[in-house]
């Protein structure tokens, strides 16, 4: 397969960057808001933007048991910011009733770099792809990750990028920046595993 169908979880957060990168990294990207929809793509983005409200949305859209299924099943998924966090097996901080989708063996932190004031931009060595700018927006860490969980960069000390399988995630938003290549390992991942 040449060009991948790669959905984004567009239930809230920055879903219009994330089409433009992937379609610069050469898959066909489309919004994905129902289960129907999800059952379309090959992989799926989970974009930033708020945790708890993407925790809550996906559990009224009907949406939280279909993701669980397909990541368990091995769909390729990237999640960027609050995306890492929902791929995250345990949440340190969860907001009452939040949820995750699992799939990756961490433990995060959220907001762990600080408040919305606090947000920043930084060059992050990323194993595998090179320096990345990384945007840094009210951003996660990683705390800990499983014997199966592979680091991928680190920033001030703290995990910011990892890889369990077909899952990838970053605390840092490279949607924002016009670098397009932590999409193109994410759509070199999916054609591999189609």
């Amino acid at each position: 397969m040449n060009t991948p169908v790669i959905g984004v979880l567009a239930l809230q957060g920055d879903v219009r960057e994330h089409l433009i990168a992937l379609a610069a990294a050469d898959a066909v990207a489309r919004p994905v808001r129902r289960p129907e929809e999800l059952a379309e793509v090959d992989g799926l983005v989970i974009p930033g933007g708020e945790s708890t409200t993407i925790s809550k949305l996906a559990v009224l859209f009907g949406m939280l048991e279909p993701l669980r299924e397909r990541v368990r099943a091995g769909m390729p998924v990237y999640g960027t910011c609050a995306g890492l966090i929902m791929l995250a097996d345990k949440i340190l901080d969860p907001r009452s009733g939040q949820e995750t989708i699992g799939g990756i063996e961490m433990i995060v932190r959220r907001n762990a770099f600080g408040r919305q004031n606090e947000s920043f931009e930084a060059t992050v060595e990323v194993l595998g792809v090179g320096p990345v700018e990384g945007v840094f927006i009210r951003a996660p860490w990683v705390e800990s990750v499983g014997a199966e969980t592979e680091v991928l960069a680190e920033h001030g000390g703290h995990i910011v990028a990892v890889r369990q399988g077909n899952a990838l995630a970053t605390s840092f938003h490279p949607e924002l920046t016009g670098d397009h290549r932590m999409h193109a390992l994410f759509v070199d991942m999916v054609r591999a595993a189609v």
